[in-house]
This record gives structure tokens, C-alpha cells and sequence, in this order.
């Protein structure tokens, strides 16, 4: 409650009122089980450390992880249920992302500034480029062969080529800037744009912003995850504890979907239609895609740190890193529709 004393005359009445207005509260979504079940957890190397980002080259069914605590990436096999190999010394890593059409795991290096290129197969590093201040996330164009990094309290986009890391250039999206993907169908790249509660939609070609859509009621979107075929993005607004759904046929809004605390990391099951929202509180909420709109199927507390998912397509399962598994120490968490 906020409470004010009686102010002398000089002071105005509106400076009172604002000292006593407060942002709204975000509103989470209700509790309700979870559609999925527990069907297994492999141990991880490493400390109980912060895990940050992870991707699955789903033909090889390998599945790569950010320890950020750690400044490793972490390497395993979903199909045999264990770790490949760890992959040391990439400084606070954060972004990852597996583009198996060219056998490479391209990872940020935040302590550095750098994006660096990795053999998927042997897990050595390639090469490196510099980016701007704090890389984050990833998104490949696999139309021009480029690797677009956000750049987050720089408020840029560094593009650079994916076989030689040379650069191409870079876009300027102003603020701080969220997750970045490139839609297929529509042939542009998408950012998230925290410093200006949008979605920034830029001509990967020209490297310019086509147009930013508004994202009422959205702050800080982070989080971005696409339905290219439906024409659809979906955006997590952290503070708000919000999904916002984007017509990206219309550019506006389709509707606004309550998540859990924080929201961070999305995946997307496209044959399933559902779509996974991991939160720093460690809420999971599940949403179904219904014609042109979600319905959320299940939202509950699913692990301290779980924060970050990834799913496998074809097997319908869902992976999450956590700092302690059910013995106290990192664990991946897999999951499969109930």
C-alpha cells in the first residue's frame, strides 16, 4: 500500500500521485498440470553453475548446451542418453545454435564479444569473429549462408558468413535488443526489441529495419520463437509475464497470453502445434496451437533454474538443463507428451 504525508502546499498534487502510482503487476497464468511426463535425466559434468542456451541438430540427435557458469558447452546424445564431450574455455557463453546442413555449432562468446564456429563432430573450434557488446542469441540464413548474432546492451545485429566468419555487416535496432530468428517463408529476419516493447522486422538482404510492430501490454520482450508455415511469432515479454502472438502476415497482434515469472527461453514443436515456454522462475507453460490462436494445456513449476528447452520434432520430447537434478547435481530433464 503507498502511503503519503501531507505535502506542503508547493508541491503538486500530481508529482503525490505519481509518487504513489506503482506499474502494473504482471498476471501469471493459473496453475494447471503440466501434459507431460518424466521419461528420463542425464547426469552432466560440471558445477551447479547457471546453464544458459541450447540446440538440437535434430538429424544426428545431438543436443548442445550452454554452461554459462561454466564457460563450456556441454554435448550429448538424447538418443543414447549420454554426454559426448565438453567443449571448454568459451567465456560466459550464452547463444547456441546447430546448423547440421554444415556440420557447425556457432556459439556466443559473451565474456569475449565473440561468436565462434565448432566442428559438431569433433568439437573443435573453427574459427571466431568479433561482434558487438554482450552476443546473445543466434539465428542462421541458410538463403545468403549467414549467421546473425544479437548483440544485447549494444542494440545491434552482427551478420557475418558462416564458412569463413568474415563480416557482412551489421543493424542497428536501438535499446536493448532480444532474440533474433529468421522466418523462411517471408524471407526477413526478426528481433525482439526490449528497448522498444516491439518486434523490429529488418530486410536481411539490405540489412535494414522494414518496420517495428508494437507490442501492447509487452515489457522487455526477450524470448522468440517462429510458426513460419501459419505465419506466426510468438514473443515473451520478461517482465510482464506475457506471450504475445504476431500475425506475420498482417503484422498485428492476434492475442496475449499470461506465462509464467520471467520468461526466457521458447521451442517450438511444429508438428505438434505446441509451443513451451521455460521461465527463470522455473515455471513451464505449455500452449497449444488451435487454428490461429494458443490455448494454454498446462502451466507448473518444473525445476529451480529450468529456465531453457529445446525439443526434439520428431520424438516429441522436450529437454531441460537444470543446475540440480533430482541427486543434487546438473542434470538434463526429459520429458514427453503424457
Amino acid at each position: 500500500m503507498c502511503t503519503t504525508r501531507l505535502a506542503p502546499l508547493v508541491i503538486a498534487a500530481m508529482l503525490i500521485t505519481a509518487a504513489c502510482t506503482k506499474p502494473p503487476a504482471p498476471q501469471h497464468t493459473p496453475a494447471m498440470p503440466l501434459p507431460l511426463r518424466a521419461v528420463g535425466e542425464i547426469a552432466l559434468p560440471g558445477d551447479n553453475s547457471r546453464f544458459d542456451y541450447m540446440s538440437l541438430d535434430t538429424q544426428r540427435g545431438l543436443l548442445f548446451i550452454a554452461h554459462l557458469g561454466a564457460s563450456e558447452v556441454i554435448e550429448v546424445d538424447v538418443r543414447a542418453g549420454r554426454v559426448v564431450r565438453t567443449i571448454p574455455n568459451i567465456s560466459q557463453v550464452h547463444g547456441v545454435l546447430a546448423v547440421g546442413a554444415l556440420n557447425r555449432v556457432y556459439v556466443t562468446a559473451t565474456g569475449a564479444n565473440q561468436v565462434i564456429a565448432i566442428d559438431e563432430t569433433t568439437g573443435d573450434v573453427l574459427g571466431q569473429a568479433s561482434t558487438g557488446q554482450y552476443p546473445d542469441g543466434l539465428a542462421y540464413d541458410a538463403r545468403r549462408n549467414a549467421i546473425w548474432t544479437t548483440n544485447k546492451t549494444a542494440g545491434t545485429e552482427t551478420v557475418v558468413d558462416a564458412d569463413t566468419l568474415q563480416p557482412r555487416g551489421s543493424v542497428e535496432v536501438g535499446g536493448q535488443v532480444g532474440n533474433v530468428a529468421y522466418d523462411p517463408e517471408g524471407d526477413r529476419m526478426l528481433v525482439a526489441g526490449q528497448g522498444h516493447s516491439d518486434l523490429a522486422v529488418i530486410d536481411p538482404a539490405a540489412r535494414t529495419i522494414m518496420r517495428r510492430v508494437v507490442l501492447p501490454g509487452c515489457q522487455d520482450p526477450h524470448g522468440l520463437a517462429l510458426d513460419s508455415p501459419d505465419r506466426l511469432a510468438f514473443v515473451a515479454c520478461e517482465t510482464s509475464a506475457t506471450l504475445v502472438t504476431v500475425d506475420l502476415s498482417t503484422w498485428g497482434v492476434v492475442e496475449t497470453n499470461p506465462v509464467g515469472e520471467d520468461p526466457d527461453v521458447l521451442a517450438y514443436d511444429a508438428a505438434a502445434h505446441r509451443l513451451y515456454v521455460a521461465a527463470e522462475s522455473g515455471t513451464l507453460t505449455t500452449l497449444d496451437l488451435q487454428g490461429h490462436e494458443l490455448a494454454v494445456s498446462g502451466s507448473a513449476h518444473l525445476a529451480d533454474g529450468a529456465h531453457v528447452v529445446a525439443v526434439d520434432p520428431a520424438a516429441h520430447r522436450s529437454f531441460y538443463p537444470v543446475p540440480a537434478g533430482t541427486n543434487g547435481k546438473p542434470a538434463l530433464l526429459e520429458r514427453e507428451p503424457s
